[in-house]
């Protein structure tokens, strides 16, 4: 099937929301009554962050926005500023797509650790401005770390397991425009 048809590109939409969706039933999931010293990683923020690398048309910003707005409310944050930081991050990541398309893996790996660094830092910063008790500095680290040491894993399930591969040049998205 071309990467270029209709029923491949919904297809891949619609298994981008099933994976977004069984990754926060599983954070949804009470495997831990006792609190943990360190956080696990961001799932959602990884995929979305290789997908919107690789395939910037199979994760367009309405299913982001609400995929994201969803985690926000099911994992107790405060409605909508993660979503935003992070919309606004993943966005960022697909206008680079195209310098980061012929780099190696260690320039898009830097990219997306910029990212979600900033995103972090952002939400930290808009917490703290507004007054809410934050987490402590070991929590948040360890959160964008693990995120960041798990990336490659997630490029690597991505690419090998889900068929996201980075677009060839010349090759044309879902709107006909060149890559």
């Amino acid at each position: 099937m071309s990467d270029l048809s209709p029923t491949r590109l919904w297809i891949m939409r619609a298994g981008f929301v099933l994976l977004a969706m069984v990754i926060l039933f599983f954070q949804l999931l009470p495997l831990e009554t006792t609190p943990r010293w360190f956080a696990g990683p961001n799932l959602l923020l990884a995929f979305a962050c290789a997908w919107c690398l690789r395939r910037p048309d199979y994760v367009p910003m309405p299913i982001l926005a609400v995929l994201f707005f969803l985690a926000d409310l099911l994992l107790q944050r405060p409605p909508g500023l993660w979503a935003l930081l992070a919309l606004i991050g993943c966005e960022n990541l697909k206008n680079q797509g195209r310098s980061l398309r012929d780099s190696n893996f260690l320039a898009e790996w830097i990219s997306v650790t910029l990212i979600i660094i900033g995103i972090m830092l952002a939400n930290r910063i808009i917490l703290a401005i507004v007054l809410v008790d934050l987490p402590g500095w070991g929590l948040s680290l360890s959160e964008a770390g693990m995120t960041l040491l798990i990336y490659p894993l997630v490029v690597a399930v991505s690419h090998w397991l889900m068929g996201v591969r980075k677009m060839a040049p010349g090759e044309m998205d879902a709107l006909g425009q060149r890559a």
